[in-house]
């Protein structure tokens, strides 16, 4: 009788295993010495074609990002070492700006193939459309309802999407949404690539992205992997996993200074056989060694590349030697001609969309927290929120809350995508700070449920996580960040106006759907009453701005820390 499999044995029970052997010709005959293989490693794209602008265009003060620099960054670094093969930790796609937005990350999906991307993990961002989006922007074809808006079809990715914690629990049996490894064959070598996302992906997506499926605990799913891959003779084992860390402020980008996250609890964790372990999420840089394994990420938005050198043994496939560095994608190279040629064809068709001047601005407006977590953009944005909902008609809201994760970049009062002129502000700059299109959410919540709602930034998603929600003119409260559980703000300091907010009193709050079905941990939202809908966020903040400007940045006194 047949031995079950150790995944079998473990916690995947029935779920079968895909090992996608990938037939890659081998360039380099086998030698005595060690093979030298090249990962090169990229994270959290989020659709950035064009140089992003403020500070998600910098590494420290370099100008930094693009997808033109990006390409030409990688070629260099194989012409160094063709054996190389190109891998990403996920959130290629999703939270976009509007030149790959508007057309559901299709150009994203054709410059990520044009770039030669071989293997990517899904990211939690993958999953904002649902699985059956995330499997069209695999497999192909046009939009369900959409259809193809460039005038021609869509092939899909040529890369392969790897899902190993993330179950399928449609069909005749549970199994893995996509492929949970893969095997590539480089330099007369085999490599295995195991993919995951963060098993809190439910807690931060949309309920409807991610119905029907089941995410898995990352370190044991992995390991159970990795000893699949083993058994099939793959001995050089990497991990790519969208989830991560963070060193202290300042830190070096090759450096590990008081690191802490989800990824060194995990790496803790993890088998010896997986030596390399490529990560992403928190959009920051790192190069950790952390119990064993070489631990790395590339910041955010095509800003930097994790060049990763293996030294292979060939007799053994298995890998003698790691040495990693994070490099920054400057913008002092030729611009990729196909890269180009892509983004130009994609701007042409959302010109007319993308260069409407909606409004203007005194000065830059930035997402930037204070020391208390507020900042400047989303003291405006949630003011805009307001707008939208206060009429009696749209649900009467007195307070809006917006979670500061939802605000994806900073409004730059010079930069100048199109016509308009210093300080104007256009549609696409503003869909690149808003680019979820959540439709806004109207509830009534009593001040004791506000009161537990603002406890819950203290931990609400995970022990020792602290989330500041963004909040509307009128709104203030105090709170202290080192208190015990349930104690970090006073009662007596929530206030409406500077009217104290009683806990019997009952107050129409807006937030964004996410917020509203309890995403990044709020719970409370989804406790109000008499819900109704409004207005999509971006359509708010394009509102606020057409009736506003010019717009100034928030007044920073909404949220005060005492500690």
């Amino acid at each position: 009788m047949a031995r079950p499999s150790l995944l079998r044995r473990l916690v995947l029970a029935g779920l079968p295993v895909a090992i996608l052997a990938a037939a890659a010709a081998a360039t380099q005959v086998r030698g005595p010495g060690p093979v030298s293989v090249q990962l090169l490693a990229i994270n959290d794209f989020h659709g950035n074609l064009e140089q992003p602008t403020g500070s998600n265009g910098l590494i420290g003060r370099t100008a930094a990002g693009g997808a033109e620099y990006l390409a030409t960054h990688l070629k260099n670094e194989i012409a160094r070492n063709p054996n190389t093969i190109i891998v990403a930790a996920g959130d290629l796609i999703g939270a976009s700006p509007l030149v790959s937005a508007l057309f559901h990350d299709e150009p994203t999906i054709e410059a990520m193939n044009a770039m030669n991307l071989a293997v990517t993990s899904v990211g939690n961002h993958e999953f904002d459309r649902g699985p059956d989006e995330l499997r069209r922007m695999q497999k192909g074809g046009c939009h369900a309802s959409d259809g193809c808006q460039d005038g021609d079809g869509f092939a899909g990715a040529k890369f392969q999407y790897l899902s190993a914690n993330v179950i399928d629990q449609a069909g005749p049996s549970a199994s893995p949404l996509f492929p949970p490894t893969a095997v590539r064959t480089i330099g007369g070598v085999k490599i295995g690539f195991i993919g995951e996302t963060l098993k809190n992906t439910p807690r931060i997506v949309t309920p409807s992205g991610v119905r029907g499926l089941t995410f898995l605990d990352e370190a044991t799913t992995a390991n159970a992997y990795a000893a699949e891959l083993k058994q099939q003779g793959v001995r050089a084992i990497v991990l790519l996993i969208h989830e991560g860390g963070e060193q202290a402020a300042g830190a070096d980008p090759n450096g590990c200074r008081g690191f802490s996250g989800d990824i060194a609890r995990i790496a803790e964790k993890l088998s010896p056989d997986i030596k390399v372990v490529i990560s992403g999420h928190t959009h920051q840089f790192y190069n950790c060694t952390i119990a064993g394994h070489s631990v790395t990420s590339a910041s955010s938005f095509g800003r930097m590349i994790t060049r990763v050198e293996l030294k292979i043994d060939p007799t053994d496939d298995t890998i003698a030697s790691v040495v990693a560095r994070n490099e920054i994608v400057g913008r002092d190279v030729a611009k990729d001609p196909a890269q180009a040629r892509l983004i130009a064809r994609y701007a042409a068709l959302s010109a007319p969309i993308a260069n409407r001047v909606v409004g203007s601005v005194t000065r830059d407006i930035t997402r930037a927290p204070n020391r208390a977590g507020e900042s400047a953009l989303g003291d405006a944005i949630a003011d805009a929120q307001l707008a939208s909902t206060s009429p009696a008609d749209k649900g009467g809201a007195v307070v809006a809350f917006t979670n500061p994760g939802g605000i994806r970049g900073d409004v730059i009062a010079n930069n100048r995508i199109g016509t308009e002129q210093p300080g104007q502000i256009t549609y696409s700059e503003l869909f690149t700070v808003q680019p979820f299109n959540n439709p806004m959410m109207v509830a009534t919540l009593t001040g004791d449920m506000i009161k537990r709602l603002l406890e819950q930034q203290f931990g609400g998603l995970d022990v020792g996580t602290t989330r500041i929600l963004q909040v509307s003119s009128g709104f203030t409260y105090d709170y202290r960040l080192n208190a015990a559980a349930g104690q970090h703000v006073s009662a007596a300091s929530i206030k409406i106006k500077g009217r104290v907010v009683g806990p019997g009193d009952r107050v129409r709050v807006a937030t964004n759907s996410f917020l509203a079905s309890g995403g990044d941990g709020f719970s409370i939202f989804r406790q109000g009453a008499d819900q109704l809908g409004g207005d999509i966020d971006i359509d708010a903040l394009v509102a606020y701005f057409r009736t506003h400007s010019p717009v100034g940045p928030g007044p920073l006194n909404r949220i005060v820390r005492l500690d």
